[in-house]
């Protein structure tokens, strides 16, 4: 009964890869359509547009890792936007664990 979601800063960091350094903070504004929409339906339009602009046809593996990683990206678009702020990243959600591992561990 689980839901996964991938990390959007791990999909990012990984569209990332494709661009060169001074692409990187234009790409990143265009991309910020996608994950900040308020929809699922909307992001695919955005990722849609994505791909047919500029920066889509320039980098197109970028689109297609997004729409590789598209349902485990599209649960993502279930919470309110306040909580996408915190589960934007799953680092916060790990440290968490870690802490929790460890305090387990030490106790026994």
């Amino acid at each position: 009964d689980a839901v996964v979601q991938t990390c959007i800063v791990h999909l990012l960091r990984n569209s990332m890869d494709f661009v060169s350094w001074k692409d990187r903070k234009g790409l990143a504004s265009a991309l910020k359509e996608v994950y900040r929409a308020p929809s699922a339906e909307a992001a695919e339009q955005a990722l849609t547009a994505f791909e047919a602009g500029p920066w889509g046809t320039r980098y197109p593996a970028i689109g297609q890792s997004w729409r590789r990683a598209w349902t485990e990206v599209i649960p993502f678009f279930a919470f309110p936007d306040e909580v996408r702020r915190i589960i934007y990243t799953t680092n916060s959600i790990e440290a968490l664990n870690s802490k929790l591992r460890r305090a387990v561990r030490a106790r026994g």
